[in-house]
């Protein structure tokens, strides 16, 4: 899953990217409001990490309104030095879902960026299932069956956006723009690569293909009966 992280802590940013990119997720930062709120508006995220405070024309909670206001629904967490009632309220009523005063414990930011990646109606449980494949999102755990299966960082975070958006074609463009941060060298055969890897792992050892490629188009994961 991707995350947009808009922090100018310089300190803060590096140490919430490398936290994020060690639970497979992939992280663009931006340390001020302009180039923050440029990123929001123009590349699809799953979830936001955005500080109250921030140097430019757009503060966080401006740049939570200007997403609400474009009918972008990604899922925010407002993060703040103030840790006052009515600057809290302020934050959420600019449509942010939730709210951390720094300092915060790690661990706690962590859990409540899953919790807010749980919000989708259709994927309400940690554990994301198709046919026999399950995955843990919180264990960090993938089984087929009773057979446990390890996956790379990378092949983690495809097969959670291809278990997210099960059944649903996928085009690879939107693939790399989930899975992948803004920064990565991408060559123009990566997603297929790391479709190979996957299928070795959680396909061709099995009765039943759960990846399929739609011609023309993309891939999709989808159990079949």
């Amino acid at each position: 899953m991707r995350i947009l992280l808009i922090e100018d802590e310089h300190k803060i940013a590096r140490a919430l990217k490398k936290a994020l990119e060690q639970e497979s997720y992939a992280v663009d930062v931006a340390y001020d409001g302009d180039e923050g709120h440029a990123m929001a508006m123009t590349e699809p995220y799953d979830v936001a990490i955005i500080d109250r405070m921030l140097p430019g024309e757009y503060d966080g909670v401006s740049i939570i309104k200007a997403m609400r206001e474009a009918k972008i629904h990604t899922p925010v967490l407002i993060l703040t030095a103030i840790g006052g009632v009515q600057d809290r309220a302020e934050g959420l009523d600019s449509g942010a879902d939730d709210y951390m005063v720094k300092p915060f414990a790690l661990e706690e930011l962590l859990a409540r960026v899953r919790a807010l990646l749980r919000r989708p109606k259709e994927q309400q449980s940690t554990v994301l299932r198709a046919g026999d494949l399950t995955l843990d999102t919180v264990n960090y755990e993938v089984k087929r069956g009773d057979t446990t299966i390890q996956l790379t960082g990378k092949e983690f975070a495809l097969l959670e956006y291809l278990l997210r958006n099960q059944g649903r074609p996928l085009p690879k463009e939107l693939i790399i723009a989930h899975v992948w941060d803004y920064d990565a060298d991408i060559l123009p055969n990566t997603v297929e690569v790391y479709i190979k890897y996957l299928r070795a792992k959680i396909d061709q050892p099995f009765v039943k293909p759960l990846i399929h490629t739609v011609r023309g188009f993309g891939y999709k994961l989808q159990a079949t009966n």
